[in-house]
């Protein structure tokens, strides 16, 4: 908090002596000169002055001063910047500078993602204008329209930005301007007469359950990097696909804390502050992706993350960057055109694809499943969520991509009803029903007893798999305990686990 005293300094030639404001601020010192004017008669031993007329004038000034400290964060600001705020009240305002402190504030309050975005607004504008210094009186109603023509050709900026500028305008507005007092920094709002183009429709990314099969099930290729990114890419998108299209940020951020018993439990970074839920979500990881997750659980007891990527990336954007760089890299060796290539959001719109067109769900059932608000923020605000139909939903996805070689919108796909919870058990009298799948199709199966673990039955199917499976590749088995009912599957990739 900002202090202020009144002060003199050093004697004029004249024999007076000007009277100032002092002002301390993050244990800095600074003064506001005011017109008044002090003879030595008039000040104090102690430095204060005794005159009534000077000593009124400058309480006034200090208590107007403390009024709009108040009304104010002005945590980060320097003392100069401070005594500028003060003292330039009748000034024109520097759009740049409020704007840096309004970014600031947003990113100390946590909304990181959207600090960036409101960055990059302000720097396009700047670079527009050709300054890093922009006055708010330069801003008028015809230059923000050419600035916004100039995003035309432009998806989601044409939209973000002026959005995001504008919102800086409203803030700006209330801290500067008070019509009681008079006070008015900010002369007028050009955007009243400006109406902010819509972005273009978002672009459908999802593949078929067949280029899933492909992708997932194809040789990484090989590179002469210590950490894979092929790999990586692969495994953070089957991760993807598997926890109902769960984020890349979602997953960089997740906590320890966040997973019991077998269910993930998270807030949405993207929607988590503009959401009366705060965007939480639950999802059980089914067996069939829980080796994928396992292997990058973090083992390092102090660290608060879940999983490992903390060690190599500095952060969720690195992260992603990194993850798409993988999954590209398997698409050129795929043969892939670079304007076909996926991306981590290709297997997000997947599943959302996949559940509603093949798994029979209904646009509200994926919307619950992918954490969408779908028009009852409100709502979820007041009820306590049950999120197992999000689970049955995203095992039937699982379950049509992996365990089916049918085409996309080509009848509903089964439900996975094995639950992790439920320990799956083998002993050389029970009779055991397993099955191998390579790109969606049964290429191995048996029928008998006699086993005493999981890894004799995979040995035995693994003899039926044909010859021609490139090595790397990942085929999926499924067991069944004929007297438990249970089910359990798994994963080998042939050099590796066969």
């Amino acid at each position: 908090m900002a202090t202020f005293k009144v002060v003199v300094r050093k004697k004029r030639t004249d024999g007076f002596y000007p009277v100032y404001i002092r002002v301390v601020h993050r244990s800095k010192m600074g003064y506001i000169k005011t017109d008044k004017l002090v003879t030595e008669k008039q000040i104090l031993k102690s430095g204060e002055i005794k005159d009534a007329i000077v000593n009124e004038y400058c309480s006034r000034e200090i208590m107007r001063y403390i009024d709009m400290v108040n009304r104010k964060d002005i945590s980060e600001y320097t003392v100069t910047e401070l005594i500028g705020y003060l003292t330039e009240t009748d000034a024109d305002v520097c759009f740049s500078t409020y704007a840096n402190h309004f970014i600031d504030q947003m990113e100390r309050e946590g909304h990181e993602r959207n600090a960036k975005n409101y960055r990059l607004a302000v720097n396009h504008l700047e670079r527009y204008l050709g300054s890093n210094r922009l006055m708010f009186s330069l801003l008028t109603t015809a230059v923000l329209r050419k600035w916004i023509e100039s995003l035309g050709q432009t998806n989601r900026a044409k939209e973000m930005y002026p959005t995001c500028v504008r919102q800086i305008y409203k803030r700006a507005f209330i801290e500067f301007n008070d019509e009681e007092r008079n006070i008015i920094r900010i002369k007028f709002n050009p955007w009243l007469k400006i109406t902010i183009p819509k972005s273009d429709h978002g672009m459908q990314r999802a593949i078929s359950a067949e280029a899933c099969r492909e992708f997932f099930n194809r040789p990484l290729p090989k590179t002469k990097m210590l950490s894979s990114l092929p790999e990586l890419g692969r495994d953070v998108a089957m991760l993807s696909l598997c926890l109902g299209g769960m984020n890349t940020v979602d997953m960089y951020e997740l906590k320890k804390k966040d997973y019991r018993n077998g269910i993930i439990g998270y807030k949405r970074a993207k929607t988590r502050h503009s959401r009366r839920d705060e965007a939480y979500m639950e999802m059980r990881v089914e067996p069939f992706i829980k080796s994928t997750f396992e292997k990058y659980l973090s083992t390092d007891k102090k660290e608060e993350y879940l999983f490992n990527f903390h060690q190599r990336y500095s952060n969720s954007d690195s992260f992603n960057a990194n993850v798409n760089i993988g999954i590209r890299k398997i698409c050129e060796d795929m043969g892939m055109d670079k304007e076909d290539n996926y991306c981590f959001y290709t297997f997000r719109h997947t599943w959302a694809t996949i559940a509603q067109n093949d798994c029979d769900a209904n646009l509200y059932e994926v919307a619950f499943g992918m954490n969408h608000s779908h028009g009852f923020n409100v709502t979820r605000g007041y009820v306590k969520i049950d999120f197992t139909p999000a689970w049955t939903l995203n095992a039937k996805v699982i379950d049509f991509i992996f365990f089916s070689d049918q085409k996309s919108k080509q009848g509903k796909a089964r439900d996975l009803e094995a639950s992790e919870e439920k320990l799956f058990r083998i002993s050389k009298k029970m009779m055991i029903y397993g099955r191998a799948y390579f790109k969606g199709k049964v290429v191995g199966e048996l029928t008998d007893i006699g086993f005493s673990n999981v890894d004799q039955v995979i040995a035995k199917l693994v003899v039926q798999l044909p010859k021609d499976i490139p090595t790397g590749c990942n085929v999926q088995f499924r067991l069944t305990n004929c007297d438990t009912q249970r089910e359990a599957v798994y994963e080998r990739s042939k050099g590796k686990g066969f």
